[in-house]
């Protein structure tokens, strides 16, 4: 029989807002908090990211420290979900407008145009 252990998390009541804006400052967190949304739950193995399994093991701790995702132990694996519900009743909006938002204008996607000020 498989036992499914929940991590501790913090209250949301507790949770002052820029704590979760600060999780969500950083790319790599953003990303993986979008990757959690649109699956639904996944383990922090299956999430393909560009930084190294102790980095995700990191990230993944923060944003659970932050109350953004809520992360259960299911025998070897740490899954995790995003906290919707919780959050949108907390921070109504917040996360659907950053989650929204949409990416900077980079060189590699803004074309050649507005390169030389023109």
């Amino acid at each position: 029989m498989s036992e499914h252990v929940r991590l501790p998390q913090p209250d949301l009541a507790r949770i002052d807002i820029g704590t979760v804006l600060h999780a969500l400052a950083d790319p790599v967190r953003l990303r993986i908090v979008r990757m959690l949304t649109e699956a639904g739950e996944a383990a922090c193995g299956a999430l393909d990211l560009p930084v190294k399994p102790s980095t995700v093991t990191h990230h993944m701790r923060t944003l659970r420290e932050s109350g953004l995702v809520e992360m259960e132990l299911r025998g070897n694996s740490r899954v995790s979900k995003v906290r919707r519900e919780e959050l949108d009743q907390r921070f109504p909006g917040l996360l659907a407008a950053i989650l929204g938002a949409p990416p900077a204008v980079t060189d590699e996607t803004a074309g050649t145009e507005g390169r030389d000020g023109r």
